[in-house]
């Protein structure tokens, strides 16, 4: 699995980059079939400093998009991951409901 990390008009540090991969390790779990992984992390200053993650995997024969926004940069990955894990399911139990017909 391929991990692109980009991040908009700042340096995001390691720390924040190590969490990322992490986080997303545990999508292995629900598709081990997950060819890339793009992450892309903005912040807006006009307003409360809204922190953005959008995030694109690429699965045979997919392409699952999910975006959040919240106050902090762990939020917003833990409900993009969240989201990601909920398409998955559905993916997965497709898949299997297609087997059986």
């Amino acid at each position: 699995m391929n991990i692109q990390i980009t991040s908009r008009k700042f340096r995001a540090k390691d720390s924040l980059k190590d969490y990322i991969k992490e986080e997303i390790k545990r999508l292995e779990r629900y598709n081990d079939k997950i060819m890339d992984v793009s992450v892309v992390l903005s912040f807006t200053h006009f307003t409360d400093s809204i922190k953005t993650v959008e995030m694109t995997l690429k699965v045979p024969g997919k392409i699952i998009s999910v975006s959040t926004e919240s106050e902090e940069f762990e939020k917003s990955v833990s409900g993009a991951i969240e989201k990601s894990i909920r398409q998955l399911k559905k993916i997965k139990t497709m898949r299997i409901a297609r087997k059986k017909s």
